[in-house]
């Protein structure tokens, strides 16, 4: 049998400077409105967002200055790393293990490169033991939250009696660009913030149960979402076209996803979702048949922290358990592939 997986602890980290929304947009109009006639015309962006303020890994001063990929890549791997740190370090102590217990080490991230990765870099500072198992995954964007803790719920299972660290870092700030200013770059400059999450799962234990996974992946949507390699960093690939599409073809993968479990929207009493902007919040709501407003929780993460892509919807998870997870819940993000995920979580 199967043993149940369960999410022992759950944690969260934020950078530390903040990048207020008005603020930003000041920043966005005084350096490149005269360049980018654009950006003045979507300003309006930034206000509709649903986004008050963001944290990143550097103050916007940094940010308004060219930069390269050694800039880019040496502030990913700094902050990256210490948000990793913080993250599995609080991740660890609320399950009352440390790094030597850690059996398998599954980091997501999608927003810098790092070789060796994360993980690797952070053995020294949270003592994982040297046979640790270690699986860093990139390339799946902001769904990187549900499909890294189905994998790591997948790699538990598979190893019974296995103590599984998931962490997924994003630190999507550092895609602003100043060699050219698309619409796609204006919008993720209203929308994306950077932070941290970090989940341990065991055999039997823990707050939530995971009880089943699935993803659905649309082959003909490659340019929905993603990155373009530049010769100075990544470049933003973000389609207006989600809110559309969520609409129109998420219904019928959720319906599939939930039918092989034997379950119907229906017998899930909360829908648990990365938030990528407000429309697509609100184009959630409508095709999940949920009413308006009952995406309360992923409204306020978004106001708070903006979309921080992968780590995004363990934040809202987080705010849920702690507040009191209902009987049901499945966790849902959308990424890059373009690929819906999911996790059904039974509450203990």
């Amino acid at each position: 049998m199967t043993p149940s997986i369960g999410i022992v602890s759950l944690e969260t980290a934020s950078p530390p400077f903040e990048l207020p929304q008005d603020e930003v947009l000041a920043a966005v109009l005084a350096h490149f409105g005269d360049r980018f006639p654009l950006v003045e015309r979507l300003a309006p962006v930034f206000a509709n967002s649903g986004i008050r303020t963001r944290q990143a890994v550097r103050p916007i001063s940094w940010y308004l200055e060219p930069r390269g990929w050694p800039e880019r890549s040496e502030a990913y791997l700094e902050g990256a790393l210490d948000l990793f740190v913080e993250a599995a370090g609080k991740a660890l102590a609320a399950a009352g293990i440390t790094g030597a217990d850690v059996d398998i080490i599954v980091t997501a991230s999608t927003t810098g490169i790092a070789t060796p990765s994360l993980e690797a870099r952070a053995m020294p500072r949270l003592g994982f033991r040297p046979d640790a198992a270690r699986v860093p995954v990139f390339g799946i964007g902001c769904a990187g939250g549900a499909t890294g803790l189905a994998l790591a719920a997948r790699l538990a299972a598979a190893q019974p009696g296995a103590t599984v660290l998931f962490v997924t870092v994003e630190l999507c700030t550092l895609a602003l660009r100043h060699d050219e200013v698309t619409a796609a770059d204006i919008v993720a400059t209203a929308l994306f913030g950077d932070g941290a999450a970090a989940c341990v799962l065991r055999a039997d234990d823990g707050f939530a149960r995971i009880a089943s996974y699935a993803e659905h992946t649309w082959s003909d949507s490659l340019d929905i979402m993603g990155w373009r390699v530049d010769p100075n960093g990544l470049g933003v690939m973000l389609s207006p076209t989600v809110p559309a599409f969520v609409q129109k073809k998420l219904r019928p993968a959720m319906d599939g996803m939930l039918a092989a479990q034997g379950l119907v929207v229906e017998d899930v009493d909360r829908f648990i979702c990365h938030p990528g902007g407000a429309k697509v919040v609100e184009a959630l709501e409508t095709v999940l048949d949920l009413g308006q407003g009952a995406l309360d929780v992923e409204r306020e993460v978004l106001r708070e922290h903006g979309n921080m892509s992968a780590p995004t919807v363990l934040f809202i998870l987080d705010l849920i358990r702690r507040r009191g997870l209902p009987p049901r819940s499945v966790l849902t993000a959308l990424g890059p592939g373009f690929t819906a995920s999911t996790v059904t979580l039974l509450a203990a």
